[in-house]
């Protein structure tokens, strides 16, 4: 992975004791809240429903041991002994107090760490597949244009006051764990004709009010290329995108009003005139930047222990076929850690678990650790003789739930129990489907499914590209949740669509079950999914699930 530099070290330092000074002069009352706050957000610290929040950038998902033991140090020193993982790949802390943020800012420095460009308009922490640099079916590791995008982007002096934030997914593989159909910059790698690598560039998607998938505007871009292009998005977005209203200030009704066509001339045009400009010092910062990301030197060892493992042992045997993935050498495997256990708070950890995985990464992960979009942890590179230990471990510490993929492996915003914008709780209503379907021993039978909640249209828990979305708002001051079905946020990317009208709190998990049920129902055999079946039969069925016959009519 990437390690600091000098000149880093050097930039990360000076912010930390420029935001310390206006700390100060908040604390003994020289700013005010209003002036301070567009300081605070430069930082990444969010004054939140009950307290402070500070969100920690964890650049494309990746970090090392140290650095989670880091985590964990300030989780305890600072906060309430956990931290929360995101599905921008952060992690954030729900309870530091004021005075202590400078602190914990040099505390994250004295790891190659920090928080800015964690908010506002700006471009925020570029994500990237949790699997990079591992995953059999990957085309090239993705992290070193993400890390040049990151190096490029931050304090970047034209692209600091966007007309609104703008997010950058990018993807190594034909399977897009990234999500890059719903950032305003989406990039799926690919390959030309001639075998040479590329990027499929996707512009304009988003979710919150307005959920869009993104546009192709470019089927194959040279890796050279790659600074330039996204410069040129960049620098048509900032000539164009709307100032005068924040909820139209997305790249994503730039190009709605604007029309695809003329977006991408505008773009095509504005490369054009950056790519001379570019004299291969990118290329050559590159270059450095992938010998950072080099294949760790893998364990040569026999693999019985793990077949004698998934022979004898069937809870060990389940979270295999449940956790782990195919690694591009066939001896190791890619091992997600659930932070899903039954009844949890969805992913958030314990500075104990942290420490743990730190542990567990330094002793059989070549000191490599991923967050996921979908608030899990990874560990890239563990041999198949290691895992039988590792599983054991983690079952230990709570962490050994086998349900990746499954109804409990839960999407969700911190909502109303933490942010000042939820209208909605999502937490519990995750931990009560989570434990109610638990209890019917329905989880294994429905299978594949991913539920996502948000507490509130901004989308944070990407309910629009959930199988199941369920979107919390306020109806007159009572909790109402409305459900979304067919959603995806793979390669078939698509937003959700909505049943109809919304449930009370108490009544959203009986709802879903009935969902589920009627897809159990309908299904053609145990091998359909529900997403494959609910394109099969379309919203018909489970219209008339949640509503009735009449009321399905009504809905529709």
């Amino acid at each position: 992975m990437y390690d600091y530099t000098d000149f880093d070290e050097a930039f990360v330092r000076a912010r930390v004791a420029q935001f310390t000074d206006q700390v100060n002069r908040r604390l003994d009352g020289s700013l005010t809240e209003d002036e301070f706050r567009p300081l605070r957000l430069m930082n990444g610290l969010y004054l939140q429903l009950h307290a402070y929040m500070l969100r920690v950038a964890i650049p494309y998902g990746t970090l090392n041991a140290r650095q989670m033991r880091q985590l964990a140090h300030i989780a305890d020193t600072w906060d309430k002994g956990y931290g929360h993982f995101t599905t921008r790949q952060n992690i954030q802390f729900n309870w530091p107090k004021l005075p202590d943020v400078p602190a914990i800012l040099g505390a994250l420095a004295d790891v190659g760490m920090h928080a800015i460009q964690t908010s506002g308009n700006c471009v925020r922490n570029v994500t990237a597949d949790h699997f990079a640099g591992a995953a059999a079916d990957e085309i090239e590791d993705p992290r070193p244009y993400a890390e040049l995008l990151r190096q490029w982007s931050t304090d970047h002096p034209e692209f600091q006051f966007l007309p609104r934030k703008f997010k950058i997914a990018i993807s190594g593989a034909p399977a897009d764990r990234a999500v890059t159909a719903a950032h305003d910059i989406g990039l799926r790698m690919t390959r030309n004709a001639a075998g040479e690598p590329g990027f499929q560039v996707f512009v304009g998607g988003g979710l919150g009010r307005t959920p869009m998938i993104a546009h192709q505007v470019r089927d194959f871009l040279p890796v050279a290329d790659l600074l330039p292009y996204v410069e040129a998005v960049l620098s048509v977005y900032n000539t164009l995108g709307r100032r005068d209203n924040k909820y139209k200030a997305r790249i994503k009704i730039t190009l709605f009003e604007t029309g695809k066509a003329e977006l991408t001339r505008l773009i095509e045009e504005r490369f054009a005139e950056l790519r001379p400009q570019f004299g291969g010092a990118d290329q050559a910062l590159l270059a450095d930047i992938r010998a950072a990301f080099a294949m760790p030197a893998l364990k040569t060892a026999a693999t019985a222990p793990f077949e004698q493992a998934y022979r004898a042992d069937p809870v060990f045997r389940a979270w295999a076929d449940r956790n782990l993935a195919r690694h591009r050498d066939a001896d190791h495997a890619i091992v997600t850690i659930s932070l899903k256990a039954h009844g949890a708070t969805p992913g958030d950890a314990t500075s104990a678990q942290m420490r743990l995985i730190a542990e567990l990464a330094e002793t059989h992960g070549h000191d490599q650790i991923r967050i996921s979009h979908e608030q899990n942890v990874i560990l890239p590179h563990v041999h198949k003789s290691d895992l039988p230990g590792v599983h054991a471990a983690l079952v230990k510490a709570g962490l050994g739930t086998a349900n990746v993929g499954l109804l409990s492996d839960i999407i969700a915003c911190p909502g109303m129990d933490y942010c000042s914008l939820a209208t909605a709780r999502s937490i519990p209503v995750a931990q009560e489907l989570a434990l109610h379907f638990q209890a019917l021993q329905l989880e294994h039978d429905v299978g594949d499914l991913k539920i996502k909640i948000s507490g509130c249209i901004n989308a944070c828990g990407h309910h629009h590209v959930g199988h199941i979305g369920i979107l919390g708002l306020d109806r007159a001051g009572v909790e109402n949740y409305q459900i979304t079905l067919g959603g995806d946020g793979t390669e078939t990317a698509t937003i959700g669509e909505k049943t109809g009208p919304g449930f009370a709190y108490d009544e959203i998990v009986p709802a879903i079950e009935r969902i589920l049920r009627t897809y159990i129902a309908l299904r053609t055999s145990a091998d359909e999914t529900f997403l494959q079946a609910y394109r099969r039969v379309g919203m018909g069925p489970f219209r008339a699930a949640l509503y009735g016959s009449e009321g399905a009519q009504d809905a529709a």
